[in-house]
């Protein structure tokens, strides 16, 4: 890999994305033929337009097969990636984000 040619990944978050996909996946949580139709679903939804197959619909994907299965319900993630921006903000520069910088951690 080089400068010209950064590889699959455009961000460190894509590539832990793919990580996950494949962990969960590896664990038994779902098949490569759900994780295929969920994929399908999220880049061709039914009554909107196709979307690129990027990671921002792995993503969306994966959030939509967790929240099926109960694993992950979509209020729940909201909450957490409030927190985590919130955290982010609250954070100094050059020190790591932890959730525990969340303001409204209680």
């Amino acid at each position: 890999m080089s400068l010209a040619d950064p590889g699959p990944f455009a961000a460190p978050w894509e590539a832990q994305v793919f990580a996950l996909v494949v962990s969960l996946r590896d664990a038994g949580l779902f098949t490569w033929s759900e994780w295929a139709q969920a994929l399908g679903r999220a880049i061709r939804p039914e009554d909107d337009a196709e979307a690129p197959a990027d990671y921002g619909r792995w993503l969306a994907a994966l959030e939509g097969l967790l929240a099926e299965r109960g694993i992950a319900l979509p209020e729940g993630v909201t909450e957490r990636s409030d927190a985590w921006i919130r955290a982010a903000a609250a954070t100094p520069h050059g020190q790591p984000i932890r959730l525990e910088n969340d303001p409204l951690r209680g």
